[in-house]
């Protein structure tokens, strides 16, 4: 089997090509090349027997998509994109990225012909929906984005449905929540507050809270990305129909009580390297994102939540731990 991530670089991207070295497999099909993917190459160390293929270049670049699936990978991972704060301000990058980039790679299936038909996960996000919401949003609410970045996954997640339509992608889009708690520095997404506000105190840190302790908002672990990915990549998914988006499982949660789990987790020590420091810009933007939902049709498909947010924090520690070990 060839497998194809592209965005293999960031945190999630490298997780899940870890997690695929590790184990030599993708469900019970044996992995032989894992052609990783992104604008810098991925630091991956073979294991297994797997050959490890590092690449660095940009999708905007049609030329470039289509080398990457000249080689027919089996199973592709599409978790590339100009996340929701760059997106906003970086508009025309978010929309060759996000847009653009998503259509070349389709595009490029497409192109192969002969009865090529890969598997295709795409990473969309919770962005796609927009205020006004119900108080939990279910699988009927209509797709509305308030978001450069939300429009620009709605569109992908529609191209992924027309080109599954059409036969020539086995398509399937999962909306992540805000992934909580991210390792290492900050990247320029909006959402970043919500795993720095854990990440750096837990690290004797200051960190700046730029929005109200009443906010709440739908998050999952790294750990629970990385399996509703593999998940994605090797069920059955004649059982979804046409509709092949589906909003990923998460935890419903206030910044005050992500605060209460800190403190319970890492004492108020922790909890004290938090600083409220309004940003009416980020406010705005965080305003017009979901909440809550019932992602029941993800979980009747096999798809799992974290257990609760102190459990979160204290996998983060876990990680971080490791990390310091092998350093």
């Amino acid at each position: 089997m060839r497998i194809l991530i592209i965005g293999a670089a960031g945190m999630v991207g490298r997780r899940l090509a870890e997690k695929l070295i590790a184990d030599g497999r993708l469900g019970s099909e044996r992995i032989d090349t894992i052609h990783a993917f992104d604008v810098v190459e991925a630091p991956l160390v073979s294991a297994n027997g797997i050959e490890i293929e590092a690449q660095a270049g940009n999708i905007a670049n049609s030329q470039t998509v289509e080398g990457l699936i000249a080689q027919k990978p089996d199973v592709v991972f599409h978790l590339a994109a100009i996340v929701s704060g760059e997106a906003e301000v970086e508009f025309e990058k978010g929309y060759d990225i996000n847009m653009d980039g998503t259509r070349h790679l389709l595009e490029a299936i497409r192109h192969i012909g002969a009865g090529y038909r890969p598997r295709l996960v795409f990473t969309s996000s919770i962005a796609v929906f927009g205020a006004p919401f119900p108080e939990k949003i279910d699988d009927h609410f209509f797709r509305a984005p308030l978001t450069s970045y939300g429009t620009q996954k709605a569109i992908g997640e529609l191209l992924l449905a027309d080109y599954t339509r059409k036969g020539f992608v086995d398509g399937i889009g999962i909306r992540l929540p805000t992934i909580v708690v991210r390792p290492g520095k900050p990247n320029k997404a909006a959402s970043g507050f919500f795993s720095g506000i854990i990440r750096e105190p837990l690290a004797g840190l200051d960190a700046i809270l730029p929005v109200a302790d009443d906010v709440r908002h739908w998050v999952a672990s790294p750990d629970a990305a990385v399996h509703f990915l593999l998940h994605a990549g090797t069920m059955d998914l004649a059982q979804l129909g046409d509709r092949r988006s589906l909003t990923m499982p998460g935890l419903s949660v206030t910044i005050a009580e992500m605060i209460e789990a800190l403190g319970r987790v890492a004492g108020n020590e922790a909890v004290a390297h938090i600083k409220r420091q309004h940003d009416p810009q980020i406010a705005a933007i965080v305003d017009g994102w979901p909440r809550d939902f019932n992602a029941q049709r993800a979980e009747e498909a096999g798809f799992k939540a974290d257990q609760d947010f102190d459990a979160i924090i204290r996998a983060h520690l876990a990680d971080e731990e490791a990390r310091k070990a092998k350093s």
